[in-house]
C-alpha cells in the first residue's frame, strides 16, 4: 500500500528543476487519488453490494469521530445536506434566513428549495471575507429565523460572538462547512453543519457530503428524509429479513453509496495529512508573496484557524484580472475566482434587486485563487509567485 509521500510531495521537500508548463500544468485544485482508492472500489465491487450499507455506516461514524460529534450522516452532496438540515428545522415560506453572498450559490439557492427568502449579508472586511456580524444585525427583521454561516477558503467563522448573536435573537445557526473537511471546530457552532466531498475539496468522493448535528431527534430526522423518508432502508431490510416499510415524511433521494464512501474512508484517513501540508504551503505563499508582491493582499490574519482550502489573494486594484490569468495560464498556471457574488448572479439580480454589499463586491472585483493542493511542492508556489510577479510587472 502505497505512503503519503507517494500521493502528495512534501511541501517544503528540495525543489527540483521547473518543469515547461506543457510537462506539468499546476492546477488550482487537484485530488490525491491512487492505489489504495482503486483497491477500495475494487473491494466495493466485489462484495456485490454497492448501494448505501455497510461502508457508508463506517465512513459516517469515523467523519463524527474526527470532528468530535456522536454521529454523522451521509448524504449525495453538501447542497443536499444543507436542504436536509433546513427542512428537517421547518423553515419555510415567510421565514429569512440570513445568507453570505461570498459563496457558492447553493447556499442561497437552498434556502429557496424550502420556500424560504435568503437575505444576503456582506462579509467583514476585505481582510475578513466572513459574514458580517453588523450587517446581519441590521438586516435581522421579526421573519429572521436562522443563519448559514460559511466557512470561507477553509477559515473558522468566529464561534462565540455568532452564538451570542443567535442567542440575542433566538436564532438557528447552520454552518455550510463546504471548504472545511478536517477543521477543529466545524460542525459544532450551530444546530447542524454540512460538508462536502466535491472533486476540489480537500478530501473527495468524487461527489458527496456529510451532515452533523447535535441533537440526535434532528440527525435522525435529516437520516431518514435523505432516502425518501423510508423509516427502513434496503441494507435494514435485508439483514431483518422484513420486506416492509413505512413512509412518515417528505423525503428525497440524497443517498451516498458504498462506492463513494470506500474512497471517502481513504481519504479520510490521509486529511490531517494533506490538511498539514496546505499549512505549509500556505504559509511559504504569505512569505514569498510579502516579499516578492508586496501590492498584493492576503486576506485573513496568519494564525486563524484554518485547513486552507484555497490560497485567495486580493490583486492591486490597478491590474487588470483577466491579463493576469491569462498570463499565469500562458505558464501553465490556472488561477480562478472565489466567488461571483450571488447577489449579482443574473437569477438573484431578477429575484432579489436592489441588492448593494460594498465590502462583497470589492473583494470579489479582486479576488484570484492561486493554486493550492497536496500534491504541490516548495518550488511549485515558487513558480506561481515568480509568475505573478512578472505578469503584475507586465
Amino acid at each position: 500500500m502505497e505512503t503519503l509521500a507517494a500521493r502528495a510531495p512534501e511541501a517544503l521537500d528540495p525543489a527540483p528543476p521547473e518543469p515547461t508548463p506543457e510537462a506539468r500544468r499546476l492546477l488550482v485544485a487537484e485530488p490525491c487519488l491512487g492505489r489504495e482508492e482503486k483497491a477500495a472500489l475494487t473491494e466495493v465491487i466485489d462484495s456485490g453490494w454497492i448501494t448505501m450499507g455497510e461502508r457508508v455506516q463506517a465512513f459516517e461514524r469515523a467523519f463524527a469521530n474526527m470532528h468530535g460529534t456522536e454521529d454523522a450522516v451521509a448524504v449525495s452532496s453538501c447542497t443536499a445536506g444543507l436542504h436536509l438540515i433546513l427542512q428537517a428545522l421547518r423553515l419555510g415560506p415567510g421565514d429569512e434566513v440570513l445568507v453570505p453572498s461570498l459563496t457558492f450559490v447553493a447556499t442561497a439557492n437552498c434556502v429557496l428549495y424550502v420556500g424560504a427568502t435568503p437575505v444576503f449579508i456582506d462579509i467583514a472586511s476585505t481582510g475578513l471575507p466572513l459574514m458580517s456580524l453588523e450587517d446581519a444585525a441590521a438586516k435581522c427583521t421579526p421573519r429572521t429565523r436562522a443563519v448559514i454561516l460559511v466557512h470561507f477558503a477553509g477559515y473558522l467563522v468566529d464561534p462565540e460572538p455568532w452564538r451570542a448573536f443567535a442567542d440575542e435573537r433566538g436564532l438557528v445557526l447552520i454552518e455550510d462547512a463546504a471548504h472545511a473537511a478536517g477543521l477543529s471546530g466545524a460542525g459544532t457552532l450551530g444546530a447542524a453543519a454540512a460538508f462536502s466531498f466535491y472533486g476540489n475539496k480537500n478530501m473527495t468522493t468524487a461527489e458527496g457530503g456529510m451532515v452533523v448535528a447535535r441533537d440526535p431527534a434532528l440527525r435522525e430526522a435529516i437520516r431518514q428524509a435523505r432516502g425518501h423518508g423510508l423509516t427502513t432502508g434496503t441494507f435494514q431490510r435485508l439483514n431483518s429479513r422484513t420486506p416492509t416499510y413505512d413512509v412518515t415524511m417528505l423525503g428525497f433521494n440524497y443517498r451516498m453509496d458504498e462506492l463513494r464512501a470506500a474512497l471517502g474512508l481513504v481519504q479520510l484517513s490521509h486529511l490531517r495529512e494533506w490538511n498539514e501540508t496546505r499549512r505549509a504551503l500556505t504559509r511559504l505563499y504569505r512569505s514569498l508573496l510579502q516579499a516578492e508582491c508586496p501590492e498584493v493582499s492576503l486576506p485573513f490574519e496568519e494564525g486563524r484557524p484554518s485547513v486552507h482550502h484555497i490560497m485567495p489573494v486580493l490583486l492591486p486594484a490597478c491590474a487588470e484580472r483577466q491579463a493576469v490569468i491569462d498570463a499565469l495560464g500562458e505558464r501553465g498556471i490556472q488561477t480562478t475566482i472565489h466567488y461571483p457574488p450571488a447577489h449579482r448572479l443574473s437569477f438573484y439580480r431578477v429575484h432579489h434587486p436592489g441588492v448593494t454589499l460594498p465590502a462583497t463586491e470589492a473583494f470579489a472585483a479582486r479576488e484570484l485563487t492561486l493554486p493550492l493542493h497536496p500534491r504541490m511542492n516548495q518550488h511549485d508556489v515558487r513558480r506561481v509567485v515568480t509568475a505573478l510577479r512578472e505578469a503584475l510587472v507586465a
